[in-house]
């Protein structure tokens, strides 16, 4: 195909669109399949049972499908699963999923992930996420939409962030963050929620106002986050509200619990 660099090796089964376009020095194995418009920019490697929708755009010397860095995997046959309309910056790592969970890796839609960051196996990230620069996730990482994840974050395995959250840079987090709610800190801590978030995605004014009296009353109580959440009556101004019923949710569905309040 013309738009292959003929420096480039593509092994005999994979499956590329002819609208794809592979620059020079990439190695592409023999399970992967890249859909239509995706752009693969010089010395990028992509192996294993990888799957690449369309429009995506993978900068120089990035990695993905590469195996798990897990001592127990023993050449199982995993997927690395991304969509459409993601950008991979510079030195990206991806890799795989494991047996661990169900066995893939999975990217939605319309992500950037910014250079020098891994995505661990079996992370799940959702749709329109951004991953700054220098970002490390573990294994079992699952983003939630519209996050955002500030520079130079560590994320521990099995951690979940949810919709809408904003985590400062250099955190280090070990525990769930609530979407909607911002976090920072080596070990993170809650410090609010994101006001400017929530009004980049369309929500009402009063929601968030009534989203911010709920989160400082919760702060503020001598019940835990789960009980507050829980209790009938300090939830009954926020029945209708859109915003702290997601919240609450989380909180309640969380299996490794959330972060303490700033103090």
């Amino acid at each position: 195909m013309s738009n292959i660099h003929p420096s480039s090796v593509v092994q005999k089964g994979a499956e590329i669109d002819k609208n794809v376009e592979i620059g020079p020095f990439c190695v592409i194995g023999p399970n992967v399949k890249i859909s239509e418009g995706t752009v693969i920019q010089s010395n990028v490697v992509i192996d294993g049972d990888t799957l690449i929708g369309k429009n995506n755009v993978v900068f120089h010397h990035t990695c993905l499908g590469s195996a798990p860095q897990d001592l127990s995997y023993k050449n199982e046959p995993t997927k690395l699963i991304i969509g459409d309309n993601n950008i991979f910056r510079e030195y990206i790592s991806v890799n795989r999923g494991s047996l661990k969970q169900e066995g893939k890796t999975q990217i939605g839609n319309n992500n950037l992930i910014m250079a020098y960051s891994h995505l661990g196996h079996d992370v799940t990230i959702h749709n329109n996420v951004r991953i700054v620069n220098s970002c490390n996730l573990a294994g079992h990482v699952t983003i939630e939409d519209n996050a955002i994840i500030s520079g130079a974050t560590n994320i521990g395995q099995f951690i979940r962030i949810g919709k809408g959250a904003f985590i400062g840079g250099h955190s280090g987090i070990d525990k769930d963050v609530p979407c909607y709610c911002t976090a920072l800190g080596n070990r993170v801590k809650l410090k609010g929620v994101n006001i400017i978030g929530l009004r980049r995605m369309g929500y009402e004014k009063k929601d968030i106002s009534e989203a911010v009296d709920y989160y400082r009353m919760m702060e503020s109580s001598s019940l835990s986050p789960r009980s507050f959440s829980e209790n009938e009556e300090m939830m009954k101004d926020y029945q209708s509200n859109p915003i702290v019923k997601e919240i609450s949710n989380f909180i309640l569905n969380s299996k490794v619990g959330i972060p303490a309040f700033w103090s």
